[in-house]
């Protein structure tokens, strides 16, 4: 019978593979680490044989980098949320090992202590998609425990599904901060030869020690090579592919800066960013709204889930199609502009972006959109969807209403583009 990391040999109607047999969370499947690092999975159904070639070994584990303070270094200190990007699978048991301390990271990334003091908190161990509001505050709060001290910068470890949202929700949080804080994900995990966790560390930190940059952005890989990191605007990154190196893009800007990896070179690409001052004040205003939906239109949509975002929210993002548009003209889709025009008559807030993502909803060139603008939908310009959401509940969170709606429509960290140029789009 084999057990997790045995190397075994499978045979099924289709395949006969060998590699490392993976613990897996259903019962009925059998999970395999393939020697180029990816994992694929049978039901065993389809299993003919399992055969066990080589059991597990118990690796000695490797003493840890002893820590040593370098007065001529700054210091940046890592929160870790999980994701990826510290954490390795062992080839011999099958687990999948977080690292979270200065002295495992320093093992995993040495060139990080050529750089910078490191200094590492766990702040959460989850996978990005399960993160609620209330982690964004407890990041908010390592980040002013720690901004309080001499330290040159922050970076936050991230699984990259969400990264997007957590860097809108902290860029709104902080009104005002005098230090640089970059999320950084990794869409390999870094025991893989194609991993992307290092230089996209090693970018960011070389970044913070450099440069008077302060606020927070993105820092993850420009291109599909290993050469360049772009430091990308907080409310106006959107992850663009499931697993390129280079999957996140600024949308409807440019990146804030480049890094070159080799030269350790910085290229301010926008020379309108917050730099550091000799103001140590910091403003935060963590709250958030629980009653803010995100609702993506489609043909044929019920009217009932129109309704249910009616009876169940304050506030919702319509993520509707082109310069606005939502299926509110004609037949039984009537019903839905009448469920608008009655939400917003009582109080409620409808926001209006786009799918499309590149370039801006607009409310005055289709009858059907000034439609909904009589009756006080907001159109949000070339905001984000995902951006659009997070700061409609942070504003629940932290305004009274009638300060929402114009705080909506207003460009507050960068989320509405001044301009758009039609040839800059899907670079």
């Amino acid at each position: 019978m084999a057990s997790p990391g045995d190397r075994i040999r499978v045979k099924t109607l289709t395949d006969e593979i060998e590699g490392i047999l993976m613990p897996s969370y259903d019962q009925k499947s059998i999970l395999i680490k393939l020697p180029n690092g990816y994992n694929v999975g049978y039901e065993e159904k389809e299993v003919l044989s399992v055969t066990l070639l080589e059991p597990k070994k118990t690796a000695a584990e490797k003493p840890l980098r002893e820590i040593t303070f370098r007065p001529g270094l700054k210091t940046i200190v890592i929160l870790h949320t999980g994701g990826t990007i510290a954490s390795k699978v062992d080839y011999k048991s099958g687990a999948v090992t977080a690292k979270f301390t200065a002295e495992d990271l320093l093992g995993m990334f040495p060139e990080l202590g050529e750089i910078a003091n490191i200094e590492t908190e766990l702040v959460s161990n989850m996978m990005s998609e399960d993160m609620l509001f209330s982690n964004y505050q407890n990041i908010a709060e390592s980040i002013v425990h720690h901004a309080k001290k001499d330290i040159a910068g922050i970076i936050i470890g991230h699984g990259t599904d969400t990264l997007g949202f957590t860097a809108a929700a902290l860029a709104f949080i902080f009104e005002k901060i005098n230090i640089p804080i970059l999320l950084v994900g990794s869409q390999r995990s870094s025991d893989r030869g194609s991993t992307d966790a290092a230089m996209n560390l090693i970018c960011a930190a070389e970044f913070i020690t450099k440069t008077d940059f302060a606020g927070v952005a993105v820092c993850m890989h420009h291109s599909a090579s290993d050469d360049i990191c772009a430091i990308l605007p907080a409310t106006k990154t959107r992850k663009m592919h499931t697993s390129r190196r280079d999957a996140f893009k600024a949308i409807n800007t440019e990146p804030i800066a480049v890094v070159d990896y080799e030269k350790r070179k910085i290229n301010f690409i926008s020379k309108d960013y917050s730099r550091r001052g000799e103001d140590k004040v910091i403003i935060s205003k963590d709250k958030f709204s629980e009653k803010v939906g995100l609702l993506k239109v489609h043909p044929n949509q019920d009217p009932k889930l129109f309704r249910f975002f009616a009876d169940n929210y304050d506030a919702f993002v319509l993520e509707a199609t082109g310069l606005g548009h939502a299926p509110t003209n004609l037949g039984k889709n009537l019903e839905n502009y009448e469920t608008i025009r009655e939400f917003v008559k009582k109080g409620g807030i409808v926001a209006i972006t786009s799918q499309c993502l590149y370039g801006a909803v607009h409310p005055s060139v289709y009858t059907n959109l000034r439609r909904l603008s009589e009756i006080g939908c907001i159109f949000c310009e070339d905001m984000l969807p995902e951006t659009a959401f997070i700061k409609l509940a942070w504003l629940l969170g932290n305004y009274p209403k009638e300060k929402v709606e114009k705080l909506m429509a207003a460009n507050l960290r960068g989320e509405i583009g001044e301009r758009r140029e039609l040839n800059k789009f899907c670079e």
